[in-house]
């Protein structure tokens, strides 16, 4: 399984991006996907999670503010963010547990200026 990630970029605060993860595998629509992120220094978090059947979950620190979808005909998920803040900057991830193995996509780096 391959991923994708990209969308990142340098945003002032209150403003909003939409991060994209593609998957190469045609059983895309099986696999639950989630976001996490990472600030240097710290543990890489999970802020959002949405199943194959399009139930999600959030971080309470971003609930209300991102929101995390799928679109199974383009193998994509995205998650769009929202009124985001400067404690929202980190490099993101998008992640798939399957076979037992967990596959990571690149990162994207998102930025946030006060």
């Amino acid at each position: 399984v391959q991923l994708q990630a990209s969308g990142g970029g340098l945003v002032q605060s209150g403003g909003s991006l939409r991060l994209s993860c593609v998957a190469s595998d045609s059983t895309f629509n099986i696999y639950h996907i989630a976001w996490y992120r990472q600030d240097p220094g710290k543990q890489r978090e999970e802020v959002a999670r949405i199943t194959s059947g399009g139930s999600t979950t959030y971080a309470a620190s971003v609930k209300g503010r991102f929101t995390i979808s799928r679109d199974n005909a383009k193998n994509a998920v995205y998650l769009q963010m929202n009124s985001l803040k400067p404690e929202d900057t980190a490099v993101y991830y998008c992640n798939t547990y399957q076979n037992k193995k967990d596959y990571w996509g690149q990162g994207t780096l998102v930025t946030v200026s006060s």
